[in-house]
Order: C-alpha cells, then structure tokens, then sequence
C-alpha cells in the first residue's frame, strides 16, 4: 500500500480524483432524476374517477407473439380464451414463428378452442423477418379488432382484464393504455426478488409520474391495449431498434396520441429465473432503449413539445448510460481510494460523499416507495435491497456492452427470453429445452469480483477499513452476476 502511495505522481492522482468526481456527478444527476419523478409520483391524481363502461363495446383482437413456448404456451391460449368478453367482439390471433414442437401444441390447441366456438386463428409466417415486430405487424394487417391486446408467452391475464382496461379507451385521443405487471415468481429466488423490486418501481412510481406530469412513457410490449389506428398512424411496427413498444411508444405520442397507466389492474408473468436468460433480456432492453434513443431524441428536440418533456424524455432514454458510468467507477474504485489516502482532502471527501448520497439514496427511495404502493409486508422487503444494488452493479458488463453496441449501431438478433412455467418454489427449470448459453463476458464479470476481493484485502492489510463496506457491494454484486452465470450454464440439460 505504501509503495503504491508513493508511485502515484501528484498530477495522475489529481487526474483520477477530477475523472471520479465527473461521473459520480452525471450518476447525481440520475439521481436527482429520480427525486424528480417521485415528486411527480407524490403530486398524481390519487382519486382519478375509473372510466365508466362504453355503450358499445368494441371489437377486440388478442395477439399473442409466440416463437418456441412449448412450457407456456397452451396456457397462455386457455387465458385469453377465458376472456369475460362478448365473444362475438373477440378474436384471438396466435402469432407462431416457432420452429420446434410449439407449432403442433399451438395448432392443436388452436384448433380445440375454435371447435368450442372461439374466433381463434393460427398464424404462421415463411420467414422471422422483423422477430417479434415482425410477427405483430403481420398480424396487424390481418386483425378484424379495432383494439388489439398484446400478452407475451409467460403471461396470464386474468379474465377481467379486457373489461377493465378498454373502457380506457373511449376516449378518442387514447392511443394504448397499460396494466401493471405483477409476478407469478417473485418468491423464487433472490434473483426473482430483486427483479420484481425493480420492476415495481418502473411501473409503480415511472408511469404513474409520467402519466400524471404529461410526460412520455412507454408500452411495455405486452400486458396492454393498443389502438390499431394509433399503430397505423406512428408508421406501425418497425424493427429496425430491439424494443419495438419502446420505439412505436414515442412515435406514437410525438404524433399526439395520449398514453394511459392503469395501476390497479395487474397482470401477472414469470420472472426470469435463470441468470443468463435475465442478462440475455437485460441486454435487448439496455441495447433497444440507446438505439430508440438515437432513432427518436432528435425529432423530439426539434419538435414544439415543452422544454420539460423533452428533458425528461432524454433521461428516460438515455438513462441505461448509468451502467457504462457504474463500470467506469468499478475499474477505477481502487487507485482512487489510494490517491484519496494520499491527497488528505476533506473537500474532496466531503463533495465525494455528497455526490454518492445524491445518486444512491433516491434509488432506495425509489424501490422503497414502489414496495410500499404495492405490497403490505413492504417493511420485509426491505432485505433484498442490498441485492437489488448489486445485482445493478453486476449487471454492469453485460449492459455496457449494450450501451455501446447501441451507441455504434450494431445490429444483433432478438434474442426472447426463456419461460419454463415457473411458478412456486417446487418448480424446477433445469434440464429443460431453451437455456440460454453463458458468455464469456462472464469470466470478466469474475474477474471484476476478484479484483475487488484483491482490493479488499489490501485495504485491511494497511488498515484502510472505512471503504470495505462500499466495496463489498462490487466485490458480491460482480461475482453473483458471473459465478452464477457459469453455475447455471453448467446444470443444462
């Protein structure tokens, strides 16, 4: 430790304080960001009057975009045939680009419901042009509804939720309106916790505060009503980015369509349960979100929308650019723990400190008021925040490669995410069909981990202990994300 005080010249250890404190401040602004939506969260209607029901009910297609879900599929069918609609207005659209076994489950099972009266069809594609963009704009232009209804594989709505989502949409300038997700998983894990955690917090406190403010916010690919002129209107489904509802989202609403949240209907999904499938979907979100960034953030700035949207809809984003910050600071967390002992700054330290309190504190924040809006044991909750932070902090290598290869504009294929019909603890998904390979990303997550283990015992060898608990979080968050990925690659089937 000595040796590496002394190694360290004036201008290079100055040098790394300046660089430090430059993205602890871009990751303050983020933090702050977040503050804002809670604000915004905090100023909602609380007591907004439910729509009353339309003197017509409209017609409805149900699409369900399904590409090799033999665990899942037949009951994602039995749900949106169990949909408490007039059945006249129905029609469900099974949009199979599958090449194993799931097509005969489909058309079977397809088949069985049309014979029970359901306006069920089985659409079948020669090509996977455009994934699942692709599968719903050809299913678009053959869709009898004038709404249309997305559910992904893992998915299972509950029949309720046609009836309560679609009188939304009375209004004529409502282009699509969203339920939250809720999960059939949570339980399963800490891996599935902390999922949940997260995504609480993005439906529970981002939309409703987005919605509320006038801001933008997005469909989230399924679990929602769409207008088909609406689809029509943007320019339809595009694929030229990896999160299609991202992309249509804000095309739709540049285009003045307006957005609904409906907090209070639910619909629940499988978590990700295997580490490698939950990066595989963690890079097409982090990677899609960049590249509808750069497709989209310059016609919102050139457009007449109000200074606040635009800011705000930068943030949003943009905000995935965390992760290539959260690896900057990982790589460069050691040195700059030995040149703080060398420079003996206490305005250092002091705006150090301020800037790490203002970027993580409004995260906890974040998570702890989407818990408390949506769960009464929220207070047990509590004890997986630790994961959820350095489940982010691992996480910072897969998504900055996503960041990046977003950012140069590198195409890469829709890789869709595993179901295994996970649902209690009981349920087991290894030595099931459609695992996901690990990376070899993954050697340098371990390898982060390591380092940090490296770092750590220096540190206490030369009695430097205030930032081993700060370290601990990379040292666990890295090695979690890594050996994990490698533990659960080696129990395929």
């Amino acid at each position: 430790m000595n040796a590496l005080l002394e190694a360290m010249p004036a201008a290079a250890r100055d040098s790394l304080l300046a660089i430090h404190l430059v993205v602890w401040s871009l990751l303050a602004a983020y933090g702050i960001h977040r503050l804002y939506l809670l604000r915004l969260f905090r100023k909602r209607e609380r007591a907004a009057a439910l729509p009353a029901e339309p003197l017509e009910w409209p017609r409805v297609t149900i699409q369900l975009p399904i590409y090799n879900e033999r665990y899942v599929a037949e009951r994602l069918l039995d749900a949106a045939a169990a949909m408490d609609y007039p059945a006249e207005l129905l029609e469900i659209q099974v949009l199979d680009d599958s090449d194993d076994s799931t097509t005969e489950l489909v058309a079977a099972h397809t088949a069985a419901l049309r014979a029970r009266g359901v306006d069920a069809v089985h659409l079948r594609r020669t090509s996977r042009d455009g994934f699942k963009a692709g599968a719903l704009q050809h299913g678009l232009l053959q869709a009898k509804g004038d709404l249309l209804a997305i559910f992904d594989a893992d998915f299972v709505p509950h029949p309720t939720f046609l009836r309560r989502l679609v009188p939304y949409l009375t209004a004529p300038d409502v282009g699509m309106v969203q339920a939250r997700w809720r999960h059939l998983n949570q339980d399963y894990s800490a891996l599935a916790q902390a999922q949940a955690i997260s995504l609480d917090g993005h439906f529970v406190i981002e939309h409703a505060a987005r919605m509320s403010g006038g801001r933008f916010f997005n469909f989230n690919g399924t679990a929602g009503i769409l207008r088909k002129q609406c689809i029509l209107d943007a320019g339809g489904w595009q694929w030229d980015t990896l999160t299609e509802d991202l992309d249509l989202s804000y095309r739709a609403q540049l285009r003045g369509w307006r957005f609904v949240f409906a907090p209070d209907v639910g619909c629940p999904a499988e978590l990700p349960v295997e580490m490698n499938a939950f990066k595989a979907q963690q890079y097409r979100w982090v990677k899609g979100s960049i590249q509808v960034a750069r497709k989209v953030l310059p016609q919102i700035w050139s457009s007449a929308l109000p200074l606040k949207v635009k800011v705000e809809a930068t943030f949003h984003l943009t905000y995935n650019v965390v992760y290539v910050l959260l690896l900057l600071v990982s790589v460069i967390a050691y040195p700059v723990v030995i040149a703080r002992i060398q420079a003996k700054s206490l305005l250092f330290t002091a705006v150090d400190a301020a800037l790490f309190l203002t970027a993580s504190i409004p995260a906890l924040l974040f998570f702890a008021v989407g818990q408390k809006e949506t769960r009464d044991d929220w207070r047990r909750q509590l004890r997986f925040f630790p994961v959820v932070l350095s489940l982010g902090l691992g996480l910072a290598v897969n998504n900055t490669r996503a960041v990046l290869t977003g950012l140069a504009g590198r195409a890469s294929e829709f890789q869709r995410t595993p179901k295994f019909r996970i649902v209690g603890r009981g349920d087991r998904w290894r030595h099931k069909r459609y695992r996901s390979p690990v990376s070899i990303w993954a050697l340098l997550e371990i390898s982060m981990g390591l380092y940090f283990a490296w770092a750590m015992l220096s540190l206490a060898q030369a009695r430097a202990f205030a930032p081993l608990p700060f370290l601990i979080l990379y040292l666990i968050g890295f090695l979690y994300v890594g050996l994990l990925s490698v533990v659960h690659a080696s129990q395929q089937g």
